[in-house]
């Protein structure tokens, strides 16, 4: 089945009544709306001439396309279209033909660098910029603890390959790589002032990190970097004048690291913080954006109007065609209710009990993984769990003895990270955790692949807004996987946040339209390649046929 292309531009009525003529004229986002009276009662126009014939104007809206929304400076900064950015997914989900698809067509994506050996980050980010043609994008930095030459290794790609921006995620505390990125592109610019080629993004769910990000990198950070040759003494006498992030993303309620923190709580808490830490900084101005259950463009409009500079999603991602994704994963993710997500257990930060918010639906993984951080909680190392236990163990969740687990973990860290294995020798807790993180670590790998004995194991990070936009799209042209583009999901629930974001000043003035002229819902977007499609995008009464599959 094909979807249906429209053609650029339906003739509008002068003097819009119907519900259907209605939502053509709100839809029209480069022209202004009038909600007008004249002798036949209420209409709705986009013409100005036609306004002024009315006779009165009960209310108007200016043109607001979705280039308008939030912040022109991260436009500018990132060389983007729009203020809209798809967030990076582990294990390089965020894949690099995700991030060519959507850089492409105007938008900032990130690659999902985190749990990817170094050899395969490399390739991708030299794959992504031989293919973006001098377009932005960003690659996932995040925040590894107990694997700290995972950090090294992103950054000394990032910086080989001139990627001039990252998404710093799951940050407890700042780390001497972090902060070498940002100082490694600074610089004095013709006209004396700092200039920061290498921006960070750093999405945050707490005060407490964000006021890390917000700040200038700290002084006793800086000096390590100088006295091992890693930034001259010119980038570190810079770092004072500037925070240490271009951008703090508040991450909500969102899939993989997340305190499921509302977003109409959070977002507001970090712009104040962001004003007030302005000053130290010069006036260097952070921006603050949304992420975590952005699945609708009602969510995405909501997010604007709470004062985001910029948006980011994450979970209706991994659905995407062009996500490193299986396809019988996808097909869960497609089937998800806004319901069906669970918290479990971190495969990176297992020891502290940190959690990854999942997928529920058609996989046992969470409760699982829960079991795991019990028998580590309660025990000194594997030979103080019951025998009993330990056989259900081998059974049901490694399919395998677990001498021969940690047979398989020792040969990965030796070749990855070979402190790893000498810090667990003669500690058998930490040798449990790291035979309880070989499960956690290769549950995701099954989903990747989709390998059929292992559903059951599926460890799929998602969070709420995968299932918001599921019943969003349901029965319109984004609900096939097959027509879930990446970059059509970032048109569509951009232009219909816009297009909300237009209902609600006209109904802030008063006026209260029907529901089928205010809905927006998915457009019929061509296949990469096509001609786009420019639709309305309305599925309301008399204009069913659009956007729907044929």
């Amino acid at each position: 089945m094909s979807a249906t292309v429209l053609p650029a531009r339906l003739p509008a009525p002068v003097l819009a009544r119907a519900p259907r003529d209605v939502h053509q004229v709100l839809a029209d986002l480069d022209r202004p709306v009038y909600v007008v009276r004249d002798a036949a009662g209420i209409a709705v126009t986009g013409d100005e001439r036609a306004a002024a014939a009315a006779g009165q104007v009960l209310a108007a809206a200016g043109p607001l396309p979705p280039r308008r929304l939030g912040s022109p400076a991260f436009r500018r900064d990132h060389g983007v279209d729009q203020a809209y950015m798809a967030g990076s997914m582990a294990n390089g989900i965020a894949s690099a033909d995700l991030v060519v698809n959507l850089a492409q067509a105007g938008y900032l994506a990130s690659f999902g660098a985190a749990g990817v050996v170094a050899a395969r980050v490399d390739e991708a980010l030299a794959d992504i910029r031989r293919r973006v043609g001098g377009r932005r994008f960003a690659c996932n930095l995040i925040h590894s603890p107990n694997e700290a030459a995972m950090e090294r290794d992103v950054v000394d790609a990032c910086l080989r390959h001139q990627v001039r921006c990252v998404e710093a995620s799951a940050f407890l505390d700042l780390t001497p790589q972090v902060v070498r990125y940002r100082l490694a592109g600074l610089r004095r610019g013709p006209d004396g002032r700092v200039v920061a080629d290498n921006r960070v993004v750093a999405k945050v769910s707490r005060t407490e990190v964000a006021d890390l990000f917000l700040r200038p990198a700290p002084a006793a950070l800086v000096r390590g970097l100088v006295e091992q040759g890693l930034v001259s003494a010119e980038q570190a006498a810079l770092a004072a004048a500037v925070p240490l992030a271009d951008d703090v993303t508040a991450e909500a309620d969102s899939g993989g690291h997340t305190d499921r923190r509302p977003l109409p709580v959070l977002l507001p808490e970090l712009l104040a913080l962001r004003d007030a830490r302005r000053a130290e900084t010069g006036g260097w101005a952070v921006r603050v954006g949304a992420a975590g259950g952005l699945g609708t463009p009602r969510a995405v409009a909501a997010a604007f109007a709470l004062g985001a500079d910029y948006v980011v999603t994450g979970s209706v991602n991994q659905a995407a065609v062009e996500a490193a994704q299986s396809p019988a994963t996808k097909r869960l993710l497609a089937a998800a209710g806004v319901t069906d997500c669970a918290q479990a257990p971190s495969a990176d930060m297992f020891e502290i009990g940190a959690e990854v918010q999942v997928l529920s639906r058609g996989t046992m993984f969470a409760s699982k993984a829960r079991r795991l951080y019990d028998l580590y909680h309660r025990h000194a190392g594997l030979d103080d769990i019951p025998a009993e236990e330990r056989a259900a163990l081998e059974r049901r969740i490694f399919h395998r003895p677990l001498d021969d687990v940690w047979a398989d973990t020792v040969a990965y860290f030796t070749s990855r990270d070979p402190d790893q294995i000498e810090r667990a020798r003669d500690d058998p807790k930490r040798r449990m955790a790291l035979v309880f993180r070989w499960y956690l670590g290769l549950s995701s790998g099954w989903s990747i692949t989709g390998t059929p004995d292992r559903v059951a194991d599926y460890q799929v990070w998602c969070g709420p807004a995968m299932g918001a936009f599921n019943s969003w799209v349901r029965a319109s042209a984004l609900e096939p996987l097959e027509n879930r583009h990446a970059a059509a999901i970032a048109a569509e629930l951009m232009h219909g946040a816009a297009f909300t974001s237009r209902v609600a000043v006209l109904a802030q003035a008063g006026v209260r339209l029907p529901a089928t002229a205010t809905t927006y819902l998915p457009r019929a977007h061509p296949r990469p390649g096509h001609a786009p499609d420019t639709g309305s995008g309305h599925h309301g009464s008399g204009s069913a046929e659009q956007g729907r599959r044929t």
